[in-house]
């Protein structure tokens, strides 16, 4: 009996919905970024700033390999419906908290939900669309994400500034429930069947406590505590000894968490590797270009972040324009190539910045980075599930999406101990060439943009220019990990995208794609 077809108005909805929850999801990630001086003012909890953002992204990290194979198990639409109704509810304990633990304990629940959102997203297209249809359709969720990662900042310094920084949290509510209502009543899932499956609690939890530990590292090194003090040493140590304990647990569970058996596939390995480089790149741009600009130009946080507006253009116009392609062409294997050569090379230009050069060659700049992230988040992400049975999908998007998380954070990281290592060497030294005293104002710790541009033109011009020769050699650091992924991507095989999501026909070579379009099968509940 042929199973009912998906209508393409309802598709339309169900989309909409999915990419409604995955911009909720990477909004909450940067969202926070320039609303925190605000936040911790006003709750009193400037020793506490870092954790707003970094239990967010740890419980994010944690839940994505989670939700990917229990989504596997048990049915993706039921695990979506978990996670929006978890990030509305940390939502609502954020817009209500009258101190900082309960604001940090909304963000960990609110992360509890958001890793969830895009990894489930990206599972439920692969669900309804098949892999050679599915370019379109991931290309606008990655879209949609990449933007949103770059709105975050805007917003939050917007809601901070104007209508208050309850609001980052209050705007949800509307629009994760409009996702609810389209979900509920337009997507119909495929039946999943699995006689009582054994969950690998054992997997669950030494991959969090490894994970917690990595996490912690990145947040904490140079910052908290020195990269060679005790603390940081004993979570490396911890990180390293629970990371083997876990691959040993893996190695014998019967529905692993993240299943070993993924990285005896080429494909997985080599865009998985490719994927956490380019994250390195992308929050590194993001995170510290939006700061550099109001040091050196002296800019409001509002006016910086709204100069991310051609990042945020090169990256939708890429993003769609390549998953189009790749739906209607069947070929791939160049997008993500050019990709890691055009991130290369904003880079590069990136690192000639200068205290001099004009807002529109820097906007140049960074639009040339967007254009090069645009192709590569979804079509990495499409080689992945390509290579694997739709059985197996959500566990593979999860254990790629986390492993390229990570590599957000250590990028992250990594691009802020050099930057700040170079600024710490180069302001005192041009200060003392100089003539001028080092002072508490001058404390590379303690400035910030309005104190900066209150200081005498002389002082001025070495903070500005100590700031900008810090910061944008660190560009150049990063293009070799580009050429190691271009090289890395040239062996990546482009197996074909099959018009279908059922198992390969009797007689048809399992890499080949079925010569008829698919059929939506019934509704899981």
């Amino acid at each position: 009996m042929e199973a009912p077809v998906l209508q393409r108005r309802s598709l339309a909805f169900v989309v909409a919905s999915l990419v409604v929850a995955a911009l909720l999801a990477a909004l909450d990630q940067t969202i926070f970024g320039t609303a925190l001086p605000t936040i911790v003012g006003e709750l009193s909890g400037v020793d506490q700033m870092l954790w707003v953002t970094t239990a967010y992204i740890l419980a994010a990290t944690i839940m994505m390999p989670v939700y990917g194979k229990l989504g596997d198990l048990f049915g993706h639409k039921r695990l979506f419906f978990s996670a929006l109704a978890l990030f509305l509810g940390g939502s609502v304990l954020g817009g209500i908290a009258q101190d900082m633990p309960m604001l940090i304990g909304a963000r960990a629940v609110q992360g509890l939900g958001g890793g969830g959102l895009m990894i489930l997203s990206m599972s439920i297209i692969a669900d309804i669309v098949p892999p050679r249809r599915r370019g379109t359709y991931m290309g606008i969720l990655g879209g949609a994400w990449a933007f949103s990662s770059v709105l975050g900042p805007i917003l939050g310094g917007w809601f901070a500034d104007s209508i208050g920084w309850r609001w980052a949290f209050w705007f949800n509510l509307p629009l994760g429930t409009l996702a609810v209502v389209m979900a509920a009543i337009f997507l119909k899932m495929p039946l999943q069947k699995k006689a009582r499956p054994r969950l690998d609690t054992l997997g669950m939890v030494t991959m969090a406590v490894a994970t917690t530990a990595l996490i912690l590292v990145t947040s904490w090194g140079g910052r908290e505590y020195e990269w060679n003090s005790p603390v940081i040493l004993a979570l490396i140590g911890g990180a390293v000894v629970v990371g083997a304990l876990f691959v040993w647990v893996e190695l014998r569970a019967v529905e692993p968490i993240i299943p070993l058996g993924l990285f005896r596939d080429r494909n997985f390995n080599l865009v998985t590797i490719a994927g956490l480089f380019v994250s390195v790149a992308f929050f590194g741009v993001v995170v510290y270009i939006p700061t550099y600009l109001q040091m050196v130009t002296g800019l409001s946080a509002t006016k910086a972040g709204l100069l991310l507006v051609p990042l945020s253009a090169g990256i939708l116009t890429a993003s769609l324009s390549s998953g189009a392609l790749a739906s209607r062409t069947g070929r791939y294997k160049w997008m993500p190539l050019l990709s890691l050569a055009l991130v290369g090379v904003s880079l590069y230009l990136l690192s000639t910045l200068t205290a001099g050069t004009s807002l529109w060659l820097t906007c140049f700049y960074t639009f040339v980075h967007g254009l090069g992230m645009g192709i590569s988040f979804q079509i990495l992400v499409l080689i992945v599930q390509n290579s694997f049975s739709v059985a197996e999908v959500g566990t593979a998007t999860g254990a790629h999406s986390f492993f390229r998380q990570i590599g957000a954070s250590f990028g992250s990281a990594a691009i802020g101990t050099l930057f700040t290592g170079r600024l710490m060497e180069l302001l005192p030294q041009r200060l003392a060439a100089a003539g001028f005293a080092p002072t508490g104002a001058t404390d590379p710790h303690s400035l910030t943009p309005a104190l900066v541009n209150q200081m005498p033109e002389e002082v001025k011009t070495i903070i500005v220019s100590s700031y900008n020769d810090a910061l944008a050699p660190v560009y150049l650091y990063i293009v070799p990990l580009m050429v190691a992924g271009f090289a890395l991507l040239l062996f990546v095989k482009e197996k074909p995208l099959a018009l279908t999501n059922e198992p390969a026909q009797e007689g048809l070579p399992a890499d080949e794609p079925a010569a008829r379009e698919p059929a939506i099968v019934p509704e899981e509940d």
